[in-house]
């Protein structure tokens, strides 16, 4: 792959990286003051870091864009959503186990095996299950980090696939109907659109790295 091509492609995942931390952050931490004046009075929300022609990704930026209006009581209105949704009535929690119980099967890998297997110990000072929604979007922040530092086309397919494989088993397995929860629970325009902000980049990174394998491949298969 040409220095150019890999650069484009990292800078596209730094973008969604960007995403992924911000939505993570609002999930697992009330709202600061801090929180409201870098994404909303700054105006980062308003030129996201990266386009999408993804459906849900139009819907998402749309609800961030037209969220917190009236910056005064914005702060107010997320911490009061945010207790709602994930901590008070937990209309929506935001972790695995919440929505496997309602699956048949047994999974072979639990996500802890899954980051056990990379190494990941430091987890456990977040203090969250292994399975919340915040700790598995920082999990999968710090792979895609790893893909990137990764030169060899070799190392990024297979890190690709194994970012996929995360991402499909354990997160779009049941993000649909955190989502589904979301949108009919929440009650400030922020929160649906993280919720469908976080669905939509799953969507996007797992599109994204199929298609950067399959042109990998192509090239390597052309110098063969």
């Amino acid at each position: 792959m040409k220095e150019k091509e890999r650069n484009y492609q990292n800078t596209i995942l730094k973008g969604y990286n960007m995403l992924l931390y911000f939505a993570g952050s609002m999930i697992m931490y009330e709202p600061s003051e801090e929180c409201v004046v870098d994404f909303w009075s700054a105006g980062i929300l308003d030129a996201l870091p990266v386009s999408s022609r993804n459906p849900r990704f139009l819907e998402a930026a749309a609800q961030l864009r037209s969220s917190c209006e009236n910056k005064r009581v914005c702060k107010s209105m997320l911490q009061k959503d945010f207790h709602r949704l994930f901590s008070g009535y937990l209309l929506a929690p935001p972790v695995k186990s919440v929505y496997s119980t309602r699956q048949i099967y047994v999974e072979a890998e639990s996500v802890s095996d899954f980051y056990n297997s990379y190494g990941w110990i430091y987890r456990s000072r977040y203090r969250f299950p292994d399975d919340n929604l915040g700790i598995e979007l920082l999990f999968l922040t710090l792979l895609t980090d790893k893909y990137i530092t990764f030169e060899d086309d070799l190392c990024r397919i297979e890190m690709g696939n194994e970012i996929m494989r995360f991402i499909d088993k354990h997160m779009l397995s049941w993000i649909p109907d955190w989502n589904r929860l979301m949108q009919e629970n929440a009650e400030t325009l922020c929160y649906k659109g993280i919720s469908t902000l976080v669905y939509a980049c799953l969507e996007d990174i797992n599109s994204f790295l199929a298609i950067a394998a399959t042109q990998s491949e192509f090239i390597g298969n052309l110098k063969n």
